[in-house]
């Protein structure tokens, strides 16, 4: 399963649903039945958004309609974001990452480390300052 946070703005329909009955949108949410779709929270938050909701869901076509369900119950914009848990970026980097499961090696070639500086034994090449 899969997880997504999802940024509710309210519009006027929403706003007005709000006052008469704070308990609305909690409501709204519960009422949608889309299989596989779990709710995790539902918090009321400050700044560009007036609420957060964070689900679990199989795929992006299931959100897609719990998220337009919950939208014209609710009076609400929502915009939908995927959340990839942090451990996925951790592990091995992109070559050992494509290498995996093909049998074919991936290692860089050995390039000689470049010279420090001054006591570079090698001679100038054609240009360089003596």
């Amino acid at each position: 399963m899969a997880t997504y946070i999802l940024l509710l703005t309210l519009e006027a329909e929403g706003r007005a649903s709000m006052l008469d009955d704070p308990e609305s949108l909690l409501r709204a949410e519960a009422a949608i039945s889309v299989p596989g779709v779990q709710l995790m929270g539902l918090y009321g938050v400050l700044g560009d958004y007036d609420f957060v909701s964070l689900i679990e869901a199989p795929d992006n076509d299931t959100v897609a309609r719990f998220t337009l369900e919950l939208g014209a119950k609710a009076g609400a914009h929502i915009t939908t974001l995927p959340a990839i848990p942090i451990t996925r970026f951790a592990g091995p980097g992109p070559r050992e990452r494509l290498a995996a499961g093909t049998g074919v090696a991936l290692d860089p070639p050995d390039v000689p480390d470049a010279p420090a500086g001054p006591s570079d034994p090698r001679p100038p090449g054609p240009g360089a300052p003596a």
